[in-house]
């Protein structure tokens, strides 16, 4: 039975001529650009998951009550760049190797990135080099979070001043942390690297939602025809059963082969991806690739979803066949979709003011809620535009109008299709307007501050003056603040009793990375920082918001045009022998090219333009801000998603006048 299910199968697929090859292919098309981009936004998930554990290490956990060995954690800056610094002292002989050394670090010695390793080679020994003690092997990928990452591990004797000293917070909770005893290396996602895959999370939903509408809008490309074909199967006597089997084999068949071809094109799309910046630097090769477990729940996943989903659509052959076969127009959707959407808003404006302080469970909720939201749009799609199809009806004044109307009537289900792609992505657009946040601005950046007891203040300051040496430096000291203390270098609030030794440095960025170096180790435990040095974190995080948004908004455009293209083109192969009566009845080629852009273009402004304004909706209330970024790129989004899907479907018209140009009836 199977044997002679696959066979049938197989020859429709071969004998369905030029036209329904070209169906399939385009199937095959949607599914492949479909698996290449799931796989993009699960590898993100998991890439960050990497990052988020190579970074874990590094941050010193709760002191043990057996400890092994002392960690401490702080951060240097060279040229604007900042250089994490963990110092390690071993208590006993068998202190456990970091991530990505052959051994634990001795007393004396520096093991860094070879980025660092690099920098430290180019740049002269006083800039550099002169901080840290001898080199004594590099990093291996366990240890770092990006390929350019400048880490560098030091090996301190337990009694070492830097082992011992408290560290003020002068770089964050992320970048600083006092030498705490402990037994073993910390697992897990520091705070920042929690944030970034609380974000990533949000990216893949914003993605990957769109991407399966679009993968279930693939299972149904050519629909009409394949309905046709298989209604006439029914009324010469195939089962219910059989007419299943063969809508299935012929969808996993050209699923399986789109899933392939998806794979593939990810692979090799893997060098470009290496590229994107996100948290100061690129990624390893192997984060991109997502294993070959993943890769095989994938290459099996998507040919079942798109057999599921072509069999779902099978209920009007299976039952009523000789409907199908008279070209019936089928019944009207019901209002409750458009209510469906509105209870979704509703609910969500009555909970989004608490999401923020809820945490991780904000999180998920949230992600629940953009889910939602997709769905909705895509349930309430189809109803909204059968109803634009009878405002456009009643409108028109024109017989391009008038047929662009009675489609968008007739068949709303697949005038969806085709703009469904940019409606969904006009949701992501909104959403990402309002997170792009405004830069902190520039703060000094040659003001090297040290925080100090205010007893120590005029002996370190005497101190730092005899080692700046040549430098062109200006020393000078604030006293404790008697009032509210004021914000230092980092934008934290000192301690109330403490004094900060400045050291305004003239000659440039050269000039200001000597000054650090010699002032390293004039305070133990503490690295010279600028005001602008912690506002370039906040700035780098900003920069990666706007990096995802627009990464994500480039997925989600590429998933909106091929979706259009795709299904427009099926759109016309689908009702070529309508276009074929038409064109027999005397209509022009060009009222019906006209009536094909109107199917497509009238819906999409109203559809587009509401998805949008819901997307604004449910970013308020996690609003960065609204600057000239989020104008940019709402004005990007009516830019390129009219431009891209007008470029689409002028890719239908040679295919309409090829199907109109012997306008004689053929069987299909």
């Amino acid at each position: 039975m199977m044997r002679t299910t696959l066979d049938l199968t197989w020859r429709l697929l071969r004998g369905g001529g030029r036209r329904n090859l070209l169906g399939s292919l385009l199937t095959l098309a949607a599914v492949a650009v479909c698996t290449g981009l799931l796989l993009f936004a699960v590898t993100a998930n998991l890439a960050f998951a990497q990052r988020a554990h190579a970074d874990s290490w590094r941050h010193p956990g709760k002191a043990d009550a057996h400890p092994v060995m002392i960690e401490a954690l702080a951060t240097d800056h060279v040229r604007d760049e900042p250089i994490t610094v963990v110092d390690l002292a071993a208590l006993k002989p068998d202190a456990p190797a970091p991530p990505g050394m052959p051994r634990f670090p001795r007393p004396g010695e520096t093991w860094t990135s070879p980025a660092l390793a690099r920098l430290m080679k180019d740049l002269p020994a006083d800039q550099l080099a002169g901080r840290l003690p001898a080199r004594a092997g590099t990093l291996g990928r366990d240890a770092l979070i990006h390929p350019g990452e400048l880490v560098a591990v030091v090996g301190r004797a337990p009694g070492d001043p830097a082992m011992t000293a408290g560290r003020n917070d002068l770089s964050g909770v992320e970048n600083t942390a006092a030498p705490t005893r402990i037994a073993a290396y910390a697992t897990g996602a520091a705070t920042f690297s929690g944030v970034y895959q609380a974000l990533v999370a949000i990216a893949s939903v914003l993605m990957a939602v769109p991407l399966l509408v679009f993968g279930g809008a693939a299972a149904r490309l050519t629909v009409a025809r394949r309905d046709r074909r298989l209604a006439a199967l029914r009324l010469v006597g195939a089962t219910p059963g059989q007419v299943v089997a063969i809508t299935t084999a012929e969808a996993v068949i050209t699923a399986a082969a789109g899933a392939v071809a998806g794979t593939v094109l990810y692979a090799a799309a893997i060098p470009a991806l290496m590229h994107i910046t996100i948290a100061g630097g690129g990624w390893y090769a192997s984060d991109l690739w997502p294993g070959l477990a993943v890769v095989a729940a994938v290459l099996a996943a998507v040919p079942v979803l798109v057999g599921a989903s072509a069999v779902v659509g099978l209920r009007r052959v299976v039952v009523g066949p000789l409907g199908v076969a008279r070209r019936e127009t089928p019944p009207a959707m019901r209002a409750v979709r458009p209510l469906v959407l509105v209870a979704v808003v509703i609910a969500f404006g009555a909970v989004s003011g608490g999401l923020t302080g809820l945490g991780r469970t904000g999180l998920v909720i949230m992600l629940v809620f953009l889910m939602l939201a997709f769905l909705a749009i895509n349930l309430a799609g189809p109803w909204v535009v059968a109803l634009i199809g009878r405002i456009t009806v009643g409108l028109a004044r024109g017989p391009a109008r008038l047929l662009a109307g009675r489609r968008l009537m007739d068949d709303p289900r697949s005038a969806w299709r085709t703009v469904a792609g940019v409606a969904l992505t006009g949701f992501v657009a909104g959403f990402l307007a309002l997170l792009g946040g405004v830069s902190t601005g520039t703060k000094a950046s040659d003001e090297l501050q040290l925080t100090v007891p205010p007893a120590r203040a005029s002996a370190v300051a005497e101190q730092i003056k005899g080692r700046l040496g040549g430098i062109d430096a200006a020393v000078t000291v604030k006293p404790p603040s008697t009032g509210d203390p004021a914000p230092d270098a980092a934008g934290v609030d000192p301690p109330a009793d403490a004094a900060v030794v400045t050291v305004a440095v003239r000659g440039g960025s050269a000039a200001v990375d000597r000054a650090r170096t010699a002032l390293a180790a004039a305070v133990p435990g503490q690295a010279a920082t600028t005001p602008a040095d912690q506002d370039r974190g906040q700035d780098r995080l900003l920069s990666d918001l706007r990096t995802g948004a627009l990464t994500v908004l480039v997925v989600s455009f590429l998933i909106a045009i091929t979706s259009a293209g795709i299904t427009g083109a099926s759109a016309v192969l689908d009702r070529r022998q309508a276009y074929a009566m038409l064109r027999l009845a005397g209509t022009p080629l060009k009222v019906l090219d006209r009536a094909r852009r109107q199917e497509t273009l009238i819906p999409l402004v109203v559809m587009g333009g509401g998805s949008l304004a819901t997307g604004l909706f449910f970013a308020a209330p996690f609003a960065i801000g609204f600057g000239a970024s989020g104008a940019v790129t709402l004005a990007a989004f009516v830019a390129v998603g009219f431009g891209g899907i007008a470029g689409a479907s002028a890719l239908s018209r040679p295919l309409l006048r090829s199907v109109t140009t012997d306008p004689a009836p053929t069987p299909d």
